[in-house]
């Protein structure tokens, strides 16, 4: 029997994974396209009838199929786990990235560019004068940490002091520590700045690894859409003889034991020993943990204050509209193959706080305006209550409101190491690859 998968992005990239690791896989999918919720919906017919809306497009949006617009949107970071894994698995061969233009965050009303070189930093107006000196400090006193060179502490000990203490230890000020905090290591909450160090002086080193690499933002985006990944990760898993089924019902998860068998579809038992899903497959191994709301806004002009970018990402700090969460947008545009000729495709997301999530969310659209044409959406958010050591039967996280793949990410490796018992090691998997494949000996 093979490890059996039910598709989300998550799903489809451990099938890559597993099928270079020298696993048989099959794959189902209850729809007729890759990815499940991590799809991009093509034509924009279908997302109109997706949303419920009455009618067609207007003539005004072009050709429907010039569009794909993904439910989920999500940035890649150009040094993160993510580019990590379509590198190691050389899916990279059947995708192109385009880097997203700018990174901004949001201030008293106003958005401004996250600074991401020195001379802009210089020339940023989220600061003055002697706080830029400082930050510049901090910013040194980071890309230098290594957290196995204790010379490089400072007196700092990364597994102790608190990030709330290094920012007191470089004197720095309310708003650049929220945003340091929220759009550069990318935290959704305040919670950080109580908790040790390193993690958040990690987080800030990839992003600013990330942009040395491209120099315009820390980001990368495929053209024609996200949808393209989970396609790329299917044609892998089929390269390495991964088996894949669209349009296959799951009747049934067939249990024995309290151990999974197999999977019925159309009368058949698809028998496994190991079992990988996403949450909407097993609603009995799931809690719902809260709720998201995305809202998919179609314009046509870029977002004011971007400098005319054909792509963005912006963040509103929680602090800056009195929230628990970080709201996040962002915008791609026909540059990017997803959108008919001079149209812009923003989506902002926040977590759900209130009974009210439109007014939640509202901050972000007020900065879209005017918008063409919206499509809103509420999902709960699961995560799984069974961890799948007896039951073999693996669930992946549902996607957050965050506009990058780290957490993503970081669900795929605990999924790994739940099925695998041991952690998900790239250089181990480098070589194993070279073993099984007699790739040239590297030396």
């Amino acid at each position: 029997p093979v490890p059996c998968i039910l598709s989300s992005l998550q799903e489809c990239i451990l099938s890559g994974i597993m099928s270079v690791n020298g696993k048989k896989v099959l794959h189902m999918d209850r729809n007729s396209y890759y990815g499940g919720e991590s799809a991009s919906i093509t034509p924009l017919e279908d997302l109109y009838k997706r949303f419920n809306l009455p009618g067609a497009p207007p003539e005004s949006m072009g050709r429907g199929r010039d569009w794909n617009v993904d439910l989920i949107p999500k940035f890649l970071m150009a040094n993160g786990q993510l580019v990590k894994m379509l590198l190691y698995t050389e899916v990279t061969r059947y995708l192109d990235f385009k880097v997203i233009e700018g990174s901004f965050v949001y201030k008293g009303g106003k958005i401004y560019k996250v600074p991401s070189t020195e001379a802009e930093a210089l020339a940023s107006s989220l600061m003055g004068l002697f706080e830029k000196r400082r930050f510049r400090k901090f910013l040194v006193y980071v890309a230098n940490f290594d957290e196995n060179d204790p010379r490089t502490f400072e007196g700092v000990d990364p597994k102790k002091t608190t990030m709330r203490d290094v920012y007191k230890k470089f004197d720095l000020g309310q708003d650049v520590i929220d945003f340091t905090g929220h759009a550069l290591a990318l935290y959704r909450t305040d919670d950080y700045l109580d908790q040790p160090c390193q993690e958040t002086i990690n987080r800030i080193k990839l992003y600013s690894e990330s942009l040395a690499r491209y120099g315009k933002s820390p980001y990368l985006y495929p053209l024609y859409g996200l949808g393209e990944l989970p396609q790329g990760f299917a044609r892998l898993s089929a390269i390495y003889g991964g088996t894949y089924m669209l349009n296959k019902p799951i009747e049934e998860i067939v249990i024995e034991n309290g151990k999974v068998v197999g999977v019925k579809s159309e009368g058949e038992v698809a028998r496994c020993k190991q079992l990988i899903c996403d949450p909407s497959y097993v609603s009995d191994r799931v809690t719902k943990v809260g709720q998201v709301i995305r809202v998919i806004c179609i314009l046509s002009h870029p977002i004011k204050n971007t400098n005319d970018a054909n792509s963005c990402q912006i963040i509103i700090p929680q602090n800056q509209v009195n929230r628990k969460s970080d709201i996040y947008v962002c915008m791609i545009s026909s540059a990017h193959n997803v959108a008919a000729q001079g149209k812009y495709i923003a989506i902002a997301s926040t977590t759900v706080e209130t009974a009210d999530p439109e007014k939640e969310i509202k901050p972000a659209l007020d900065l879209l305006e005017p918008i063409e044409q919206k499509f809103v959406s509420i999902s709960d958010l699961f995560a799984p209550t069974d961890p799948g050591t007896e039951s073999q039967i693996f669930i992946s996280r549902t996607y957050d409101a965050t506009t990058h793949f780290e957490t993503t990410c970081d669900d795929i490796k605990d999924i790994y190491k739940r099925m695998m018992g041991s952690e998900f090691d790239f250089e181990e998997m480098k070589r194993k690859k070279n073993d099984i494949y007699g790739e040239e000996e590297q030396q």
